[in-house]
């Protein structure tokens, strides 16, 4: 049995685990899902549905990336490094969401964490990030040019602001698009998977590895959060997953290939950018509601078909992924 199908497999049962531990605490803690009044109705019912579940998530990798950097530093420390850093972008970006989801769910406070600290937790994230992946990692600054099939050596005062751009964009993306039961948790897994193929295809055992554990864990977690959900990931699992996409197709000079096998965060995001310059400038909507699960939704879709259409949708891109790379 290959060793990434253990680390997935091993990463599944833990996450099981954990989460059938935690579902209750979480909910006796009464950590319940918020949901907009001016949402599709049958969002109400959610309310109070636990959230904060990317902390199932979170310690899930912790854990299983612990035991693997154990094993793997008698026989190569370098891919044990690697592990690490994967592992801080995710639990780094992962914490931001905590304290927000912390301060709406435990303090009460509605408002969260401000968007400027929010954003101000990520960046210093993201630059730390980014620095060590050219400074101690050594990766460069060439960034692969799909379909023409060129890698572009970009000079370091352009690659560094690039790279955390990424890394925010991606990251708000997959934020927006959590927002159906099962919906973003089986986008990234699909996604995930794709960049972990793409580290098959280059011989990159560290995403290999650490792209298993997190398969495995997201498809723990997705046992508990279709539709009906019995736990939500919150800013905590969202931040967290976003920020390891990027990491990952950093890693692998791969960013630009995220606007393919992403393209449905892509578009999610847009349609709020778009909803809210549309609605300034003439009051009007273009959406009945944005992100855009959401208009579908008030168009008569139900929550599963959303889900099932944007995660077929997304492997289709990955597919596409895999062929221009």
């Amino acid at each position: 049995m290959d060793i990434q199908f253990r680390i997935l497999l091993l990463s599944f049962i833990v996450t099981t685990i954990l989460a059938i531990l935690l579902i209750p605490i979480l909910k006796k803690l009464k950590v319940g899902q918020i949901e907009r009044d001016d949402g599709p109705e049958s969002h109400l019912k959610k309310q109070g549905t636990p959230t904060m579940g990317g902390i199932i998530i979170a310690i899930g990798i912790t854990i299983i990336s612990i035991f693997t950097c154990i094993y793997y530093t008698k026989i190569d420390a370098e891919v044990s490094k690697k592990i690490l850093a994967f592992l801080f972008i995710g639990i780094g970006f992962g914490l931001v969401g905590f304290i927000d989801d912390f301060k709406k769910l435990i303090l009460k406070n509605t408002k969260g964490l401000s968007p400027k600290l929010k954003m101000l937790g990520l960046l210093i994230i993201s630059t730390c990030y980014v620095l060590y992946l050219i400074k101690y990692l050594n990766i460069g600054t060439q960034t692969y040019i799909p379909i023409i099939k060129v890698f572009l050596d970009m000079p370091m005062i352009i690659y560094i602001p690039f790279a955390i751009i990424v890394l925010l964009a991606t990251t708000n993306a997959i934020n927006l698009t959590d927002g159906v039961d099962g919906l973003a948790t089986t986008i990234t897994t699909i996604i995930l998977t794709c960049l972990t193929v793409i580290g098959m295809i280059y011989g990159n055992n560290e995403v290999i590895l650490f792209g298993s554990m997190i398969i495995g864990t997201c498809l723990a977690f997705l046992l508990f959060n279709l539709h009906p959900a019995k736990i939500m990931m919150g800013d905590t699992g969202s931040l967290m997953l976003g920020g390891i996409i990027a990491g990952l197709a950093l890693y692998l000079k791969i960013p630009l290939l995220l606007i393919v096998i992403a393209l449905v965060p892509v578009i999610e995001t847009l349609s709020v950018m778009i909803q809210v310059v549309y609605f300034k400038k003439t009051g009007n909507r273009i959406f009945k509601m944005a992100p855009l699960h959401h208009h579908f939704e008030l168009s008569g879709w139900k929550e599963s078909k959303v889900v099932i259409i944007f995660s077929l949708t997304t492997l289709i891109l990955c597919i596409i992924g895999l062929n221009i790379i």
